[in-house]
This record gives structure tokens, sequence and C-alpha cells, in this order.
């Protein structure tokens, strides 16, 4: 059934429109972002900015604004639970405030077949949007976090290491900056087998003064892989202003020393990140190399943990004492959360009447409710047991010779 025939009181005419109102829309928000969020025109190495997230269906719309939300309020309740329950032993970095980032990038990928026709994507420390938005099971996730016998990688990982190949969510790494070497392996892999794949790898700012962040861009020009390089400038890695290691304002403006696409966005802005996530997705499909996107985000809570949170709000302000002070200004906090992601989308899918606010509403509770859920099944979970910490490390029984010529 197509869009018009769930919406028989549309027409041709008003379907005009509705796309015309959309590519409005999206070109307001545009600027509006980046004077805002920026402080500077949104800029792309290669030609302007497409529109594509203006011919999405209804369905497609809804859909990212349902997953920004099951981020949101996984990240919510799972604050709670680091803020309430003592005896929670997740080790958790919250995603909150970049929830358009996974969801934009992961709207444009192939979610779906398994590691051999999936597209597939290489997390950081800071996993769960990325992982949500890929279609891994919240219950297991949840479980996983808290080091339980069924969960998603049976208690071994817990959040920085959790993976889940079934749909392609090739792991998250706890280490900055050695994730995209290996998710350029995959890359090559791709192209040698000869499939239609993409590979994304996401990385924070300070990935760019590691050595990986340059070998990694240097080898996928070199090669022309099937590769996405999405760095989430959150403005902080751990403590210190991404201005202490990094010598630009725009990161993405490396990618013109290895002379590919390189795009910096609003990644408050859902549709400012599908767009060039589609561009940079069918770039590489098509053979023609890799992309670098620099999304310009924020995220509400400390680098980890909780410190300065209270239960049942949204954000952490004041003192970290990981941190030893305030680290960043508490006005900065609340600018960036004036621009909340959430916040975005519902309004402009409210605009665009894809949704009214008792349908949004309606998300927003159902994804709280599945979250809740999902952190009391995990609670009832066998805890992984110590003695199971060697199993899959040594291999048993002998090794037959091999020879190599």
């Amino acid at each position: 059934m197509g869009e018009r025939d769930k919406h028989p009181s549309r027409t041709a005419e008003t379907d005009r429109t509705s796309s015309t109102s959309r590519r409005t829309f999206l070109k307001g928000i545009a600027g509006a972002g980046a004077a805002i969020s920026l402080g500077s025109k949104v800029a792309w190495a290669n030609g302007e900015i497409g529109f594509w997230a203006k011919d999405l269906t209804a369905e497609q719309l809804i859909h990212m604004y349902t997953t920004i939300q099951r981020i949101r309020w996984y990240e919510r309740t799972m604050v709670d639970k680091m803020l309430t329950e003592p005896n929670y032993r997740g080790y958790n970095h919250f995603y909150a405030g970049q929830e358009a980032v996974a969801t934009g990038v992961s709207a444009a990928l192939k979610n779906t077949g398994g590691i051999m026709e999936a597209d597939l994507v290489y997390s950081t420390h800071r996993p769960s949007g990325h992982a949500i938005a890929k279609g891994v099971d919240v219950r297991k996730m949840a479980a996983e976090y808290d080091f339980r016998a069924t969960g998603l990688n049976k208690g071994y990982g817990g959040e920085m290491h959790i993976a889940d190949k079934s749909v392609g969510f090739m792991g998250a790494d706890g280490m900055i900056g050695p994730g995209p070497v290996i998710a350029t392996g995959s890359a090559f892999a791709i192209r040698a087998r000869g499939s239609k794949q993409v590979v994304v790898n996401y990385g924070g700012d300070g990935t760019y003064a590691t050595p990986h962040f340059h070998s990694t861009l240097n080898n996928a020009t070199l090669l022309k892989l099937p590769f996405i390089y999405v760095l989430e400038n959150n403005l902080y890695h751990q403590y210190a202003h991404y201005s202490y290691s990094t010598p630009m304002k725009d990161i993405a403006t490396a990618a013109k020393t290895y002379g590919i696409s390189g795009v910096v966005v609003d990644g408050q802005d859902v549709f400012q990140v599908y767009n060039a996530a589609k561009e940079a997705v069918e770039r590489a499909r098509a053979g023609e190399g890799p992309t670098l996107i620099e999304a310009k985000t924020y995220r509400y809570y400390n680098h980890w943990g909780a410190p300065g949170a209270k239960p049942g709000e949204l954000g952490a302000f004041g003192y970290d004492p990981l941190a030893i002070t305030s680290f960043r200004p508490e006005r900065e906090v609340r600018a960036w959360m004036a621009r909340d992601p959430v916040d975005i989308s519902r309004n402009a899918l409210i605009s665009w009447k894809v949704l009214d606010r008792a349908k949004a509403d309606a998300i927003e509770a159902a994804a709280k409710k599945e979250m809740i859920e999902a952190f009391a099944w995990a609670d009832k979970q066998p805890m992984a047991k110590p003695e199971d910490g060697l199993k899959n490390v040594f291999v048993e029984g002998t090794v037959p010779p091999r020879q190599f010529g």
C-alpha cells in the first residue's frame, strides 16, 4: 500500500506541496543549525548538500523519530539505574544528546541480512545509540551492560565491547583510535569479494590526534574502499576541549589532505545527518571511495557515569569529581539542550503533518515503556560466572601443522 493509499484525502497536488515544504523546511533548518550550533555555514568539500530526507516516506520518517526516542529512553533509564541502584554494575558512557547522528546514518544503511549482506558498523566506547539504530536487541544489550550471562555477548564484554554480527554491528571499542583500522580491513574484504556493502566507523573528536585516524583515511583513499568515517565531534574528549589536540575548527577539512569528500553537518539535526550519509553511502557503493563526515553534536552527560545528574532529569551539570572541576560551562550544556535532536525531529514531523502531537507523545511513551521493561528483564537474568572468564580464550586439543609456501 502506497503512502497516498494510506491517506486517501491526499491529492497529487498536496503531495507536491508536502515535498516542497519539506525541502523548504530542510533548507531553513540547515541554515539555522549552522548559525546556532556550528557558528559557520555547513560546508561540503564536493558540491552542495542534497535534500534526500524530503523524499522519505511517512513510515521512514516515523521510524527515524522512533529510533531517536528509543535511544534517548535507553540512556535515561540507564542513568536512573546508575543513580538509584547501588548494585548496578554498568560502567557506562552515555550517548544522550547525540541520537540524531546514529539514527541519520543507520537510516541510510542496509541493516538486515547478516554479516555477509548488511552494511557494517564499528562503534566506540559510547556505543548505545549506534547499536540501537543498527537494530541490536535492547534487552540483551541491557543484560550485557550489567554483565549478565544471557547478555548480548554472554556478559564477557560489558558496554565497551558489545557486538551483534546478525545485524552488522561489528562491535564497540574501548580504545581510542584503533577501530577504523579494523573497519577498513572489513571494507577491503568487501571490495575483494565484490559485494555492495559499505562500512561505517564512528569515532570521536579525540581520534584525530591518533595515528590510526590518518593511516585509515590514507589507505582507504589509496584503495578506494567502501568506507565512511563518521566523526562525532561533541567538543570534549574526556574532559579536554578538542581544540587542545586539533589545529583546525572543522576536523572534516582533514579530508582535503587525502583528496576525499569531507562534510560538516549539524549533528543535532537527523535530516542533515541522513542527507550526508545517503550521499556517502551511494558514493561508496559506486566504488568512489571513502567519505569523512564530521557531525557537530554534544553529550548531555559527563564523559562516563552520571556525576552532576539527578534521577528523572535530563543532563548533568556542575562539578565532576573525576575532572577535578566543572570542565564545561552550564550555559553551554543548556544551549545545546535547547537544540535537542528529539525536539528537532518531532517538530519537523508535526509541521509536515506526518505526526500529530498525540501520536508523537504515544511514540515517546512506548519507547520509555520498552526500555524500562528491557532493563527489568535484564535484572532477572543470571550473573556471568567468574570462572567462565577463561572460556573461548585458549584452544584445547591438538592443532594440526600447516605449511605456508
